[in-house]
């Protein structure tokens, strides 16, 4: 057990009308960033999850850090076979697909793995799916770089039309595109699984060791004492916790398993408004929590990559009852508190942090922590 885990139950409360509890859940990309805390979060919830992906890919990394007792199984999702059967070993109720090639300037650098991966490994786990008589619901999910980007000052909804300029929009655009068609050529008769697709902004938050993503680079960084190097400082993004996206993932679940299947479709799961801001904002407020960061521009020429995102989250809070638990500052000050932690500890003080996060949303009657 790492440092404050335990459960919930300390919390006057029980989230997602307790729906996980005892359930078979599949997480595939458990090793990543997202994974981890969606890991950590089903297990705090009673679930009996089972995690398949690759080794995590970096050192150190949030799913080592947590030592969770649940079932670990090692697969690329591109191997069809080996997926299959361990998706049927794990006989799950809902599967929740994580796994991916997550960045933008890695896929300029292997488009074809991003490709084989984004769209050819989900394709491969929903067939592994398909054949899984056990499953009763699907959360698929892709990101909000999914959209045709055309800089547009107000939010995408779930209606706008998918593209992308990198291969790794592209490849999320075509992620949606597999979703779509199978929902409607394989899983859309009576007793099918419910499959739902989420789309999320520009997550953070402790535990994150990626390449070429922003907290990440100002931990090394700072470690290194030396300034972080910024490519876009004007770039706009829809930063969010990375626990206010899984409260979505988890509120679709649950519906999907309740049998609900007007909820069978794309979501969009974004901050507010107000919180959308350019890396050089969150850099000054991050400044704030973490006075050693100082950073400067590379002027050298970069990939593109997009300048204004934001989503419109409208149809997850009127639908879903979602919306967000904590504003940029919190997120920020959450970030800041995780690492600066870790680095004096060597433990992570997630299930803490999650215990919070639960209670800030408790507090502000967010219908899936209270109804």
């Amino acid at each position: 057990m790492v440092e404050g885990q335990g459960t919930l139950e300390n919390v006057d409360m029980t989230p997602f009308q307790n729906i996980y509890e005892g359930k078979r859940v599949l997480l595939t990309g458990h090793t990543g960033f997202k994974g981890s805390w969606l890991a950590l979060w089903l297990h705090e919830l009673g679930a009996q999850v089972t995690g398949i992906a690759l080794p995590p890919s970096t050192q150190p990394n949030h799913w080592d850090l947590l030592g969770l007792p649940i079932t670990d199984l090692r697969c690329d999702i591109r191997d069809g076979n080996t997926l299959a059967g361990l998706v049927q070993q794990a006989k799950p109720d809902i599967a929740f697909h994580l796994a991916a090639q997550p960045l933008v300037r890695r896929s300029y650098q292997d488009p074809i793995e991003t490709w084989s991966t984004n769209v050819v490994g989900t394709a491969q786990f929903l067939e592994a799916c398909r054949k899984t008589p056990s499953l009763r619901a699907i959360v698929v999910i892709t990101t909000d770089k999914c959209y045709e980007n055309r800089e547009w000052v107000w939010g995408y909804r779930e209606t706008d039309p998918l593209g992308g300029h990198d291969p790794y929009s592209a490849s999320k655009a075509g992620t949606e595109l597999v979703a779509a068609s199978y929902r409607k050529s394989f899983f859309s008769a009576q007793g099918a699984p419910l499959l739902a697709t989420a789309r999320a902004g520009n997550v953070i938050g402790g535990g994150d060791w990626s390449q070429d993503r922003l907290i990440p680079d100002l931990v090394r960084a700072t470690e290194a004492k030396a300034p972080l190097i910024i490519r876009s400082p004007k770039a706009t993004r829809p930063w969010q916790h990375v626990l206010e996206p899984l409260a979505g993932y988890l509120r679709l679940g649950q519906k999907l398993l309740e049998g609900r299947g007007e909820f069978a479709e794309a979501w969009n799961f974004g901050p507010a408004a107000h919180d959308n801001r350019t890396v050089e904002d969150v850099l000054t407020r991050m400044g704030a929590h973490w006075p050693e960061l100082a950073w400067e521009l590379n002027k050298t020429p970069q990939p593109h990559e997009a300048g204004m995102l934001h989503l419109d989250s409208a149809k997850a809070q009127a639908k879903l009852g979602w919306q967000p638990a904590w504003n940029l500052d919190t997120c920020l000050a959450m970030t800041a508190e995780w690492y600066l932690r870790q680095q004096k500890t060597g433990l992570p003080p997630s299930s803490e942090q999650l215990r919070q996060y639960v209670s800030s949303a408790t507090a502000a009657h967010i219908d899936w922590a209270t109804a």
